[in-house]
């Protein structure tokens, strides 16, 4: 979208406001005569400049408009399909903050109709979370403690096999003789080489870990299975939360988007679309005036951290303008005198390290916050997240930072001059500020685009990390199969961000050239930027794109809501782009250059903009949030229309099994409509992308299907459904492993196969061929 947006932007104003401002009659040089600045005189040529922004921030609103109705026909026809109404997720609805008198599944369903086909009452679990969490402590250390022991009592036998060798014995009657007697391990070690830790860090008792372990889990497994069993059955104390499966998703949805309870903020909110998986289970015990108090609480918070956060960010700005200050002040004065590349560095690299680290401290705590707030599942915090995100990049990313440097480098302008001077300080000082955004940028552009298809961290930590960390073969096979993860909430805001410094930031044009990651359009100021923003994003997108496909996962799934809520963050660069050329024209009219003209204009197309936004937002925002009746019946056309080329023998069969999808897409038929040419599609989402054409890239044959213990156990906490897990140890060739597992299963199932001792005693377990036994399917909830 943005690539797209830059190139219709460089065909909007090259051909205007190069000439007009090439023969502006002003004293710059070079590529600067390109810039708005070299306007002397002659401020009639300013209404060029509006003419262009009416053109240019118009197509802005387009693209906006068109990607909004063709992200909700896509999710429209995403939803509605078979491959996702079959989801028991897509049928399922969340009751948040539900009364008291309202978590009795008699009431439920006589409140939510007969169309209520299975009802989880969310439990408190703080108890059994707790001895569910010691249970797989306990397990785990003592998958690591028997694996421990193996590779002890085989480094050892190795050791002594290769003194033999020099010597020419052997040891195989001895160690037939050992497995026999049942005494592997003590053939090859003593006792104090057995595996032991101390019950408390530094001065607790230190016991053999494999028997403590075992004694652990003898006690903890009988007392987990029991309380598991008292929260399936309801005999525990419930919490005002209530997940509710309905036999269709056109129930689920009515359900849903209805006014379920009479009370203010009763039963609201309500979530649909959630997964197991990313439900915050204690989020669930939340009340609705607790919610409230939450939600000021958070916002307070994030608030006054935007705030005070400006602080060390305008420190870190004016440090990219120390030069100034140190010829504003003597006593600075010293600066001056550090040799030329130590000084660039402090000038120019440094405050880009800085924000770096502060801007990475930021994430972890937004997400707390939303985390806090009361959000239930992980999509809606990534949501929340990127709000709070792209708050905090615009204020102390841009306008701080934009500040602090801009004032560090007119301090001594101001005493000199005094306030009368400060407009016109403004538009000659502002630009000073591209000094801090040029190595900004570069890190966070050349480097980033660099460094992700690289990809060194992930490197690193795969080849370093899993010789060092990975002891066991659970932990190699984890580290084998598992990509890393996207952050939604703080990746949209990032690009967001330089799209919206694109249109807003004023910069000399001889700064920006060198900048090629700065997102969109200083178009109407400096609008040669759009080729290598256009160049730039490119890059960007090319990098996202192999990333995306091949290196890593999705594990939030949003349904897309990030991309509409970054088109609405477009918005703030609209608007604030569209005060800085006010800005502009306002000061030339201040001082007495005649801009009325342009600057009531741009006032004017600024309220319009604010109306267009109010407008579209009461418009799409129903279709982004619902699912909309009038297509149910399209989507039984549409089956029907499947049926009957099934019948025909156009498609072939279906298939599903155990919450695993397996099929193909079907036939639909041609789109009901003629083959648009490009430029027709492009400017008619709402004909050549509506629904029905966007269904057919959809499969539509795809059925899911579960086991009946996985459905009926779905929306439990993971506390109260998770099995104490198998434990995967590595086999041996002294037979240690086996007489382990003879000695285990009393306790925990155990076993050592697909893993094993290589002669150099390392762990190792067939990457490429069959399944570990600890492998446990997907299911597609």
């Amino acid at each position: 979208m943005a690539i797209v947006t830059c190139i219709v932007g460089m065909v909007i104003t090259w051909p205007i406001l190069f000439p007009v401002n090439a023969t502006g009659g002003g004293n710059q040089t070079q590529l600067d005569i390109l810039n708005m600045s070299n306007i002397a005189n002659n401020y009639y040529r300013y209404f060029a400049h509006v003419a262009c922004a009416y053109i240019f921030y118009g197509f802005v609103l387009f693209m906006i408009t068109r990607e909004s109705i063709f992200y909700i026909n896509l999710r429209q026809a995403y939803l509605l399909s078979p491959l996702y109404a079959s989801r028991l997720s897509s049928r399922t609805v969340l009751f948040t903050s539900v009364p008291d008198d309202y978590l009795d599944e008699t009431v439920l369903r006589r409140t939510l109709g007969n169309a209520v086909k299975r009802i989880w009452i969310a439990s408190d679990t703080k108890e059994l979370d707790d001895l569910v969490d010691r249970r797989d402590k306990a397990a785990m250390r003592l998958e690591g403690a028997e694996t421990k022991l193996i590779r002890t009592a085989n480094g050892k036998r190795l050791k002594a096999e290769k003194e033999d060798n020099k010597k020419g014995a052997g040891k195989s009657n001895s160690d037939a003789t050992a497995v026999e007697s049942g005494n592997v391990a003590g053939r090859w070690i003593t006792e104090k080489d057995r595996p032991t830790h101390r019950l408390k860090p530094l001065i607790g008792k230190k016991v053999n870990t494999i028997d403590w372990c075992r004694a652990e889990l003898e006690k903890l497994i009988p007392q987990v299975s029991e309380l598991q069993a008292k929260h399936r059955a309801h005999e525990t104390k419930k919490v005002g939360s209530v997940f509710v499966e309905f036999t269709t998703l056109a129930e689920a949805q009515a359900a849903y988007q209805s006014l379920t309870h009479h009370q203010v903020l009763h039963m609201a909110p309500r979530y649909t679309g959630m997964t197991p998986g990313e439900v915050i289970w204690k989020n669930l015990r939340i009340k609705w005036w607790e919610r409230v108090i939450r939600s000021l609480a958070t916002t307070a918070m994030v608030t006054v951290l935007v705030i005070f956060w400006s602080i060390p960010v305008a420190f870190v700005g004016a440090i990219s303008n120390v030069n100034a200050l140190a010829h504003s002040y003597s006593w600075l004065s010293w600066l001056l005198q550090i040799p030329p590349v130590i000084f660039g560095v402090v000038s120019g690299l440094l405050p880009s390290i800085l924000l770096a680290v502060l801007m990475a401290l930021l994430p972890i705590f937004l997400r707390l916050m939303a985390k806090l707030s009361g959000d239930p599942t992980l999509s809606a915090v990534e949501l929340s997240t990127q709000n709070y995100y792209f708050a905090f990049q615009v204020v102390d990313v841009f306008l701080v930072a934009t500040l602090g440097s801009s004032a560090a480098s007119a301090v001594g302008t101001i005493a000199g001059t005094g306030l009368a001077g400060v407009p016109q300080l403004l538009a000659t000082s502002l630009p000073n500020a591209s000094d801090f955004y040029l190595s900004y940028f570069v890190l966070q552009g050349l480097a980033v685009v660099s460094s992700m298809l690289l990809s060194i961290s992930g490197l690193i930590i795969f080849l370093l990390l899993s010789k060092l960390l990975d002891n066991t073969p659970r932990k190699l096979y984890k580290r084998w199969v598992n990509l890393s993860g996207i952050g939604w909430g703080t990746l949209f805001p990032i690009y967001t961000t330089l799209f919206v410094i694109g249109k807003s930031s004023i910069l000399s044009m001889h700064k920006i050239l060198a900048d090629p990651a700065i997102a969109l359009c200083y178009a109407i100021v400096a609008p040669l930027v759009l080729l290598f923003a256009t160049i730039g994003l490119y890059f960007f997108y090319l990098a996202f794109r192999y990333n995306f496909l091949f290196t890593k996962n999705v594990t939030i799934d949003t349904k897309g809501r990030c991309y509409p809520l970054a088109l609405q963050h477009v918005f703030v660069g609209l608007y604030i782009s569209e005060v800085c050329i006010i800005g502009l024209f306002a000061i030339a009219t201040a001082s007495g250059n005649g801009a009325i003209g342009p600057l009531i204009l741009m006032i004017i197309f600024l309220v319009f903009t604010v109306l267009y936004h109010m407008s579209l937002n009461a418009a799409l925002k129903p279709l982004i949030d619902y699912l909309p009746k009038s297509l149910e019946a399209e989507e039984r056309r549409l089956l029907e229309e499947d049926r009957a080329n099934d019948e025909k023998g156009l498609n072939g069969s279906n298939g599903h099994t155990n919450g695993n999808i397996n099929g193909h897409a079907s036939e639909l038929g041609a789109a009901p409509h003629k083959k648009p040419n490009f430029l027709t599609k492009f400017l008619k989402p709402h004909i050549y992308n509506d629904y029905a054409t966007m269904r057919r890239l959809v499969p539509s044959d795809i059925e899911i299907r579960y086991e009946e213990d996985d459905e009926e156990l779905a929306y439990y906490a993971p506390s109260i459904v998770n099995d104490v897990q198998l434990l995967w140890i590595p086999r041996d060739p002294m037979g240690l492993s086996q007489e382990e597992i003879n000695h285990t299963p009393k306790v925990i199932s155990i076993t050592d196969d697909d893993a094993s001792l290589d002669d150099k005693n390392k762990i190792v377990w067939d990457a490429e061929g069959g399944r570990p036994p600890i492998y446990q399917p997907e299911i597609y909830y």
